[in-house]
């Protein structure tokens, strides 16, 4: 078995975390050894009475701006060479899919969790590899951002989801959104199951997926349509 994926959560608010790290995919993905998640109390750093993690800016304006000292500790105290240190900030780049993907790959990802008005700019010069925004709006703090990037890149780790290929057909996976599913009953409500579905033909089940995934994402997120994707999709016949 290869060595599992570590991940350390560098926040004030650690008690957010627990229940969702141990619930569900991620909380097999650990006892399978899969995965290891860490949550690290940034007070733990601090040498104050108050165990102060935070303070007023420079330059004047509202809010309060997270100490280096502290966040410099704490990043120290696990960083390795391989080490990944991820900044949760409005300011970064949007998550996407293939960036889960590659975080996926690596072997340490420590995540810093924003607070308040942000981080002192020396954090984010000196210690910071990645900056993650997971959408254009702001939250009360960067700890909720963080557990989303890890569930998403946890997820995609090898044998996480079970077997091979279980992700491939996902959203985003392909650069389309993922074509309409069905279960059982047959009918609901007079609703039907499209009959291709129940053909047994894989080909043409395959192809109306493709078609399917195809018009859903021009509708809903014409902006994810490269070229590349377009070339694939003409390939297989799907933009018709």
């Amino acid at each position: 078995m290869s060595e599992p994926l570590e991940i350390d959560v560098i926040t004030i608010f650690p008690g957010m975390l627990r229940g969702f790290l141990d619930a569900s995919m991620l909380g097999r993905a650990a006892a399978n050894g899969l995965a290891v998640v860490r949550t690290i109390n940034l007070r733990d750093f601090t040498e104050d009475v108050h165990r102060t993690t935070d303070d007023r800016p420079y330059g004047g304006g509202p809010g309060m701006v997270m100490k280096p000292e502290p966040l410099f500790k704490a990043v120290e105290s696990v960083r390795r060479p391989e080490s990944r240190v991820v900044l949760m900030t409005p300011q970064g780049e949007p998550f996407t899919q293939r960036r889960a993907e590659s975080l996926s790959r690596k072997r340490h990802l420590i995540f810093v969790c924003g607070h308040y008005e942000g981080v002192d700019e020396r954090v984010r010069e000196s210690l910071i590899t990645d900056e993650i925004s997971i959408g254009d709006y702001v939250l009360t703090n960067g700890a909720l951002a963080a557990t989303v990037v890890v569930d998403a890149v946890v997820r995609l780790v090898p044998g996480v989801l079970g077997g091979e290929g279980a992700t491939e057909d996902e959203s985003f996976s392909q650069g389309l959104l993922e074509y309409p599913q069905y279960t059982r009953p047959t009918r609901f409500r007079g609703m039907d199951v499209p009959e291709i579905l129940k053909s047994g033909n894989h080909a043409e089940v395959d192809r109306w997926r493709r078609k399917q995934a195809a018009e859903r994402t021009r509708l809903r997120r014409p902006d994810l349509i490269t070229k590349d994707v377009q070339e694939r999709e003409n390939q297989h016949g799907c933009t018709g």
